[in-house]
């Protein structure tokens, strides 16, 4: 009989291909993760892992027993919530990984809307950058998030995640005010401003690689000369004459414009899609589900081109 437990480890394994960052992610010591391995190979009568340098990769066996790994936990979040449903499940606590824009557009109006219509529902928001809230909801660290497309992202294909698209918001140019393009009309060519400084995300950011990949399509590379998260940050930059940059409309809201321009450009590729993801088989849980309608509700209309 195989144990589900190990079974979620041998994911978590997969996942971070360390023991040490499997072991962390599942709060767990090194020593309980490699003796559940240990027992989980014993189960199966193969080996499972072998080593890859400082990690590990896992064996052709491993391989297999983890495609069916991912099958056995979605079917069991589906148990989870069948019994749950079963059981009302008018009360209880959710915990939602989001970064700092989901929370405002689309989490803190769904929670006011919950507060009428599911009064026993409470969310925990654990504030995560667009990258991390996928790797959270995988490692169990949370039952929802509120994630952007990026490179290296699970697929949308996945069989781990159930995804549930939210909403698209399009990127403008930030130019300084002194700048040859900052006081005409209608959308710019990304183009150019190829021979520009530039002010952007650091790499690992969703954004940059947004940044990238439009940039690359309009035929350059972006010489980013200036780095920060925080958009608030680059437009101040921006304002400075330090260089252009390209932001998301909807961070741009409260952010001081006066001494730069904002304009659109035209590049389809200049786009952020946003979505909620549970785990497989979890979006069915009557704590999980109406927390999924309040998101999509609040996400209506938000898209803009």
């Amino acid at each position: 009989m195989i144990d589900a437990r190990r079974l979620r480890t041998l994911r978590a394994v997969a996942d971070h291909r360390t023991v040490t960052a499997a072991a962390a992610a599942l709060y767990l010591t090194p020593s309980a993760v490699s003796q559940q391995l240990a027992a989980l190979e014993q189960e199966t009568g193969h080996h499972l892992l072998a080593r890859d340098g400082r990690g590990v990769r896992l064996t052709a066996a491993g391989e297999i027993l983890l495609g069916h790994a991912d099958l056995v936990l979605a079917q069991l979040e589906r148990a989870e919530a069948d019994l749950a449903a079963y059981g009302s499940g008018a009360a209880g606590e959710v915990t939602v990984a989001a970064f700092a824009t989901g929370i405002t557009l689309v989490l803190a109006p769904a929670i006011t809307a919950l507060a009428g219509s599911a009064p026993g529902l409470r969310l925990k928001v654990l504030d995560a950058e667009g990258d991390a809230s996928l790797p959270m909801l995988l490692d169990s660290r949370a039952d929802l998030a509120v994630a952007v497309e990026y490179r290296g992202a699970p697929r949308a294909d996945d069989r781990r995640l159930t995804r549930v698209p939210l909403y698209a918001e399009p990127f403008d140019a930030v130019l300084p005010l002194p700048h040859p393009l900052a006081a005409g009309t209608g959308p710019i060519a990304l183009a150019e401003l190829a021979a520009e400084p530039w002010i952007g995300p650091y790499p690992g950011n969703p954004c940059h690689d947004v940044v990238l990949l439009a940039c690359e399509h309009a035929g350059f590379q972006p010489r980013l000369v200036h780095s920060s998260d925080d958009f608030r940050a680059v437009v101040a930059l921006a304002s400075a004459g330090a260089g252009v940059a390209l932001v998301p409309r909807s961070a741009l809201r409260g952010a001081d414009l006066t001494a730069v321009s904002v304009r659109r450009v035209d590049s389809e590729l200049a786009t952020r899609k946003v979505f909620a993801a549970v785990r497989s088989g979890a979006d069915q849980h009557p704590l999980i589900r109406p927390v999924l309608a309040a998101l999509t509700a609040a996400a209506s209309g938000l898209s803009e081109s």
